[in-house]
């Protein structure tokens, strides 16, 4: 029974993915086919000029900027989440669309979540980009801002799509949004959705993306560069024997302070195939295979030298990379990656495995990795439990709390008597600091911490404010249902001491999920009573010496391997073998600039261009900048050995020379 239950789920799962070519777009869009059913066909007289026109009308009625508290946004998937480039207390949230399985929904709206507050707010304007999804925005760099441009919409049943090409400018702190054009007879970027933008200097840069027409799904491989200062769009060309990254859309693309930098992505590639009953030579098909991308590219900036006119863009030329170390494995689309201090954070995404009878199964990641942009190289993040000494450190602030009772009961005293009332009468009389504290208290929310990344899923929404993670949203998917979150988490880059969940609310449909992975571990029991039962056949058919010849090939391929992987190891570069200043472990970056504050402010001197100009406040400015970038990078090594020591049982390590040369008292042996 459970046989047949999981062949007609196959069946059904098979004929939607040949029907929607959902699976295989990992929610980018789902194209439209040939075999479109009923529904289908009625969608596809749908005026979306009408329809955008409608909402544009709707829009119109909003007579200014409105702003009010609100719950969390509804779920939705492929939206644009950053922080604010002028508020560290401020994330915000734009567009996205919500699929239920039978139709889709687009929104406009945007979202600023503060952070401090833990409240979010939504925002309503008369002049706001329309529904989409699929978009991409960035930070201005040095003009400030936020830029976003294109995204689609689409009927309700997903049978004809609309790209945009408009371009917006969002003021994050008035929430005005500004619809620009570009000037001069320069173009614009075509259509699309799927791309990705970051900035440089003052430049914004754009590449890549797909677009979906009635026939097939284009991917791009075009670079934009704009200006923000002469409000001007130049496309990047180059000669046909140059080389460049190839086509994709939903790839990595951070910002470096010598251009940008490229990794992953997803595209469908045609190839030919055969059926088994065909020769060899005889007659093939053409299909669109998913390809995932796991090249790394370098997208490398300069200004013109010498006296150029303004609205000249920069020089650039893409220099290909080798492929990062330690690449996450297996490889995987959805992945997303956020910018943080010269590095990224990459969390989650799926990997697909065709199948023979089952169609396409999906195995989805909840891992975090961080991506050393100057050493290309990726290693896994991990979250660390608090330590054994976190308890004593939980009682100081009772003391704390004690003092200030105390101090609170002499302000009292003082009170009454400057009221000439008696002592022990004056419980009445209101202290505005007493109720400054008991706001602030009543502002800080109680959050619930795990020690485990959030749900396995794809296309997260990953945003870094400060020291901070927040991941928002993200999709999952079992069989045929597909789950939407609409949570959100931080975590601290710094500790990792934990993910803190500032939203959840439980799908809809994740009960359907959960009963799918019932049955299949039902149906996975049995199986492995049916393969202990052939385990007997299966010893009879290799004999020991079959048995060792095979281990023998295994072996040697092993090997090979390592030494492979070892060479590839030997060939790069610690950080400890640097000669700069390496952190120690548990020590904080402040702890660790203050150790060698003299070093780096004579490396800044050595070695950074214009330093003999530089005042002491710039100088101390640039060498903690020097050091802050020097903790980062050591942070995988630095925790190895931390969790050596944590298991060792050793705590917080200090030098005897530092705690003398503080003023600690420190005796030296």
């Amino acid at each position: 029974m459970a046989k047949d239950k999981k062949k007609k789920s196959a069946e059904q799962k098979a004929a939607k993915v040949a029907k929607q070519g959902k699976k295989a777009a990992k929610g980018e869009k789902k194209v439209k086919t040939k075999n479109a059913d009923a529904d289908s066909d009625a969608d596809e007289n749908v005026d979306l000029d009408a329809v955008l026109a409608a909402y544009a009308e709707q829009q119109a009625k909003f007579l200014k900027v409105t702003e009010q508290p609100c719950g969390a946004p509804s779920p939705r998937s492929s939206a644009t989440f950053i922080a604010s480039p002028s508020n560290k207390n401020e994330l915000l949230l734009f567009g996205g669309e919500y699929y239920d399985g039978l139709s889709a929904a687009f929104y406009s709206d945007l979202f600023v979540y503060q952070i401090n507050q833990g409240e979010w707010r939504h925002v309503t304007s008369p002049n706001s980009p329309l529904p989409r999804s699929g978009h991409a925005w960035c930070r201005g760099g040095n003009t400030g801002g936020i830029y976003l441009f294109g995204g689609e919409f689409s009927s309700p049943k997903q049978g004809t799509f609309y790209h945009y090409n408009d371009f917006w400018y969002l003021d994050p702190d008035t929430r005005e949004w500004t619809r620009l054009e570009s000037k001069g007879k320069n173009k614009s970027p075509p259509a699309r959705s799927g791309h990705r933008m970051t900035y440089w200097k003052s430049f914004i840069l754009l590449f890549g993306g797909f677009q979906d027409t009635s026939q097939q799904t284009k991917y791009l491989q075009d670079t934009w560069v704009y200006d923000t200062r002469e409000n001007v769009w130049h496309e990047f060309k180059l000669p046909p024997a140059s080389q460049k990254p190839d086509a994709r859309s939903s790839f990595s693309w951070l910002p470096h302070e010598s251009g940008v930098v490229l990794f992953g992505g997803y595209s469908r590639v045609k190839a030919s195939v055969g059926t088994k009953q065909q020769s060899k030579a005889g007659p093939q098909r053409n299909v669109l295979k998913p390809m995932l991308h796991q090249d790394s590219w370098f997208l490398r900036l300069s200004l013109p030298a010498g006296d150029v006119p303004p609205g000249t863009p920069p020089v650039m030329r893409w220099e290909r990379r080798k492929r990062p170390a330690n690449v996450v494995s297996p490889s995987r689309a959805g992945i997303t990656m956020a910018y943080h201090k010269g590095r990224g954070v990459l969390f989650g995404g799926v990997h697909d495995v065709e199948a023979s009878e089952e169609g396409i199964e999906s195995e989805f990641f909840r891992d975090m990795f961080i991506y050393n942009i100057d050493r290309n190289r990726m290693f896994p993040l991990a979250l660390r439990r608090p330590k054994a000494g976190a308890r004593a450190q939980a009682k100081a602030p009772k003391l704390r709390n004690r003092g200030k009772a105390d101090e609170e009961e002499l302000l009292r005293n003082l009170a009454a008597l400057e009221t000439k009332g008696a002592i022990g009468q004056d419980d009445d009389i209101e202290m505005s600091f007493k109720k400054e504290e008991e706001d602030s208290d009543s502002e800080k929310k109680q959050y619930p911490v795990k020690f485990e990344f959030p749900h396995p899923r794809f296309n997260a929404l990953l945003t870094a404010q400060e020291d901070t993670l927040f991941i928002y949203g993200g999709t999952f998917e079992r069989k045929d249902v597909e789950v939407t979150f609409s949570d959100l988490y931080a975590i601290d880059l710094n500790r990792m001491d934990g993910v803190k969940e500032l939203y959840y609310v439980e799908p809809a449909n994740m009960n359907a999920v959960l009963e799918d992975s019932e049955d299949e571990a039902e149906d996975e029991d049995m199986d492995l009573d049916e393969e202990d039962s052939e385990a007997s056949d299966v010893e009879e058919v290799f004999s020991p010496s079959t048995r060792s010849e095979a281990a023998t090939e295994v072996t040697d391929a092993t090997s090979a391997q390592d030494q492979t992987e070892s060479t590839e190891i030997e060939t790069e570069k610690l950080a400890s073998q640097d000669p700069r200043p390496f952190p120690r472990p548990f020590e904080s970056r402040a702890d660790f600039f203050r150790r060698s504050t003299n070093e780096w402010q004579k490396y800044v001197l050595d070695y950074v261009r214009e330093a003999s100009n530089l005042s002491i406040k710039e100088l101390r400015e640039r060498a903690f900048q020097q050091a802050e970038e020097r903790w980062w990078d050591c942070r995988e090594e630095v925790q190895a050995l931390e969790d050596e020591q944590e298991a060792a049982g050793i705590g917080d390590v200090v030098s005897l020379n530092d705690r003398a040369e503080a003023g600690g008292g420190g005796r030296r042996r």
